[in-house]
């Protein structure tokens, strides 16, 4: 197996859970939160840095209140901002992880930042909103009201993030190869369709002209 699966998701579709199981069945890695300790171990930043900048919208007043900490840093010049090295840290660490194999990555551009991988597989996960406030309020123990206020705050940051870095649409579908409705199949039939998209990508089937090009002139 080569596919590279990457997961931009709405706050409570399921997106996560899609993906641990989707590396669960096929035996590939995923990365998660995961991703943000392996980079902090090849960039020598600071986990608690990394998380700080972590899928969030470039923040001035933040970046000026914890670039101090990047001149500490080997190998850093004076017009390298804080946010800057996080960023290219979590890039060059998605880079990284996929060179090693097959695996599942959530969220980070990681699409973006393997756009010339021609192993990878770029899907999206959403859901009806009233879902993912049934999903996130239970979860969270939150009422409808304050459930529906994190989603919309979360998917505004997790968008900020996307198209402040790669210039591309979050959740639109010219941004993926597939855009999945997690509500339509339920998490198990979502599984199930993405197993089923990455055994087409492994052994792509022949259309009838590429099996008999003779058919196409024919016709």
């Amino acid at each position: 197996m080569k596919t590279i699966i990457t997961i931009g998701r709405q706050f409570g579709s399921s997106g996560k859970e899609v993906g641990i199981r989707v590396a669960r069945e096929l035996g590939i890695p995923f990365y998660d939160k995961e991703l943000m300790k392996e980079a902090a171990k090849q960039s020598g930043l600071s986990e608690k840095i990394l998380e700080s900048f972590d899928e969030r919208p470039k923040s001035l007043l933040y970046s000026i209140a914890m670039d101090s900490y990047i001149f500490s840093l080997p190998g850093t010049g004076a017009g390298d901002s804080l946010e800057q090295q996080v960023y290219l840290a979590t890039f060059d660490t998605i880079r990284h992880l996929a060179d090693k194999g097959p695996c599942v990555i959530i969220g980070r551009c990681a699409d973006y930042a393997l756009s010339e991988n021609p192993n990878l597989l770029r899907l999206f996960i959403y859901a009806p909103i009233q879902d993912r406030v049934k999903r996130v309020a239970e979860r969270q123990d939150l009422s409808p009201e304050k459930a529906k206020t994190l989603i919309r705050k979360t998917d505004r940051r997790r968008a900020s993030y996307y198209e402040y870095y790669t210039s591309r649409g979050w959740g639109e579908v010219e941004s993926y190869d597939f855009c999945l409705n997690s509500s339509s199949l339920g998490l198990g039939g979502t599984v199930e369709l993405i197993r089923a998209m990455v055994e087409h990508k492994e052994n792509p089937v022949p259309s009838p002209t590429e099996q008999d090009p003779t058919r196409e002139r024919a016709g």
